[in-house]
């Protein structure tokens, strides 16, 4: 069973793909944030042929639903009723602000910066923050068969 994960952003939405066993979770893509968004991930999980859509439940520090998760819960509604594949919710806390650290000082540096590189790494951690969240759900789904 093959996954996509997705890291919802206001103007970025980060896209990983698991491989077909479920297991391990990949960078794939970034997206703009924009009226084409249920399209474009409409047509890559068809090309992708993914069963089933992880996507970041974003809370604040006291892990209540913060201002962007209602912006989540429309595209988690909107993908339903286009795609027809079960969706799941997996907490996000700090993913997208992990993946930045796992890249490197160049990132870090960015936001100083604002190089066309430094900004093109900020927006790829959003790709790896949907893989971290999408390998979180698979470790808790995987182990959960071992049990």
């Amino acid at each position: 069973m093959k996954y996509l994960g997705i890291d919802y952003g206001s103007k970025r939405v980060g896209l990983a793909t698991s491989d077909d066993d479920g297991v391990f979770a990949f960078p794939y893509k970034i997206l703009k944030n924009d009226t084409t968004l249920v399209d474009t991930i409409h047509n890559i999980c068809g090309e992708e042929n993914i069963s089933a859509i992880v996507i970041g439940e974003s809370t604040d520090l006291s892990g209540q639903p913060n201002k962007i998760m209602g912006s989540i819960e429309e595209l988690v509604k909107n993908l339903e009723a286009d795609l027809g594949l079960p969706i799941y919710l997996q907490k996000e806390f700090m993913t997208t602000v992990e993946a930045r650290g796992r890249a490197g000082k160049e990132v870090n540096n960015a936001r100083k910066t604002k190089s066309a590189f430094a900004k093109g790494e900020i927006a790829a951690a959003d790709a790896s923050a949907a893989a971290l969240i999408l390998q979180r759900y698979l470790d808790k789904k995987n182990i959960n068969k071992l049990v």
